[in-house]
């Protein structure tokens, strides 16, 4: 499926669409982009930062990233930029007070024009380093940081506040921007929402392979018959397994136990978290779901796994600051049902293209659930028109980078004297 248009596009628009493009990248600056690594499954901070990264390449200008270094690199490099290898990632004092003269040196090599730091830690050097460059400073709020009470939570939010001290500070959700807003006092020209992309055209249903999708069933030992509902996330107590599992439960007790043929699927990494998974599988039995719930750990085709699934749910206790897996599941045509909270609850039109429950309520979890499972074929069809449409206007990684090369020009320029 292709990228949302308008069907009424004139030669003359399109025209002048390459010609506003090409105008931006004439105005773009040279770009260092700094954040703590490049290791695989951290999550939008270094999925963003390549990305950003392939765009600047794209657009003809070079890009540069300064990180830790990680398995991720390769792909970096692969995409036509460049990786400087520096200890971004640590917290000591000492250590980031050395790394403004480790990028002050990068940026003098590199004729860098603007810096752009996605972490709090390398954001404290990067700064600095801006600073005394003259060159502007963006940073990108990933998370919300949070802060206690008392003189340390007072200490953590002056640390946090680096990241709105830039020419520039994006969101990657409207539910971040209100965040600084409320925490920090920041709010006006200065921040930017700018959603977090997905690869669409990974996840994309039209003409998927089906092939992909039995590899991942035979894997999984799913039942042919079997109503599959997925919760991907790393297996970690605020994504809401727990809450999940009690869901399903719910569910059952309600349909009685012959009418309910549903398989609950955990998809994502332990980490090591071995305690908080046999927690998991303990309370699988205690509520007699037994054969209701696998735990199936990392999947390396999540198109494969969506494409399997009846229902897409994020139940984190926790408000998330985007919540990948929401549009993902959108741009694959998938109902999901979402905790009504944060940046995951924002991408969903409730009733359209997915429910939203009260969030920590297994219970209307469950109402959530049942409403989703109760589509018939037409109305499945509607919503995943709907959904694929709706995620990839909003939600596509191509808008994601556009924004933010905007953004770099827009303070580019205005930083001239």
């Amino acid at each position: 499926m292709n990228e949302v248009s308008d069907s009424s596009t004139t030669p003359d628009a399109e025209r002048q669409a390459e010609a506003a493009r090409l105008d931006t990248a004439a105005r773009l600056p040279v770009v260092l982009q700094v954040l703590p690594s490049l290791d695989i499954g951290g999550g939008g901070v270094e999925r963003s930062a390549i990305d950003v990264a392939e765009a600047l390449v794209l657009a003809g200008k070079p890009a540069i990233v300064a990180s830790e270094g990680g398995r991720q690199v390769v792909e970096l490099e692969r995409r036509g930029a460049r990786h400087i290898t520096l200890p971004l990632a640590s917290k000591n004092p000492i250590v980031i007070r050395r790394n403004i003269r480790r990028l002050l040196d990068v940026i003098d090599q590199e004729e860098v024009e603007l810096v752009h730091a996605r972490s709090r830690a390398p954001a404290w050097s990067a700064r600095s380093a801006a600073r005394q460059a003259g060159l502007p400073f963006v940073t990108t709020f990933h998370g919300t940081y949070n802060f206690g009470a008392g003189l340390m939570g007072d200490l953590k939010k002056r640390y946090n506040a680096v990241m709105t001290d830039a020419d520039a500070v994006i969101a990657n959700s409207q539910f971040i921007a209100d965040h600084i807003a409320a925490n920090y006092g920041l709010e006006g020209p200065k921040v930017h929402v700018v959603p977090r992309g997905v690869d669409t055209a990974s996840f994309d249903a039209e003409g998927f392979n089906p092939n992909r999708m039995v590899d991942v069933a035979s894997k999984w030992r799913l039942p042919d018959d079997s109503t599959v509902v997925l919760l991907p996330g790393r297996l970690t107590r605020w994504k809401g397994q727990l809450l999940f599992i009690e869901a399903l439960a719910w569910l059952k007790s309600r349909r009685g136990p012959d009418n309910f043929n549903v398989t609950g699927l955990l998809v994502g990494s332990d980490q090591g978290r071995e305690a908080y998974r046999r927690e998991l599988e303990g309370r699988v039995e205690e509520l007699g779901l037994a054969g209701n719930v696998q735990i199936v750990g990392h999947c390396d085709d999540m198109p494969a796994a969506y494409m399997l699934s009846d229902v897409v749910v994020s139940a984190s206790t926790d408000p998330e600051a985007f919540g990948r897996v929401v549009a993902e599941a959108q741009a694959m045509g998938r109902p999901v049902v979402v905790a009504d909270h944060g940046g995951a609850a924002e991408q969903v039109i409730d009733g359209v293209t997915g429910w939203r429950f009260v969030p920590g309520n297994p219970e209307k979890f469950a109402d959530a659930l049942e409403t989703a499972l109760a589509l018939n074929t037409d109305a499945r069809v509607t919503l995943a028109h709907t959904a694929s449409e709706h995620a990839r206007s909003k939600y596509a990684k191509t808008g994601m980078c556009a924004s933010t090369l905007r953004i770099y020009a827009s303070v580019f320029e205005g930083g001239k004297h």
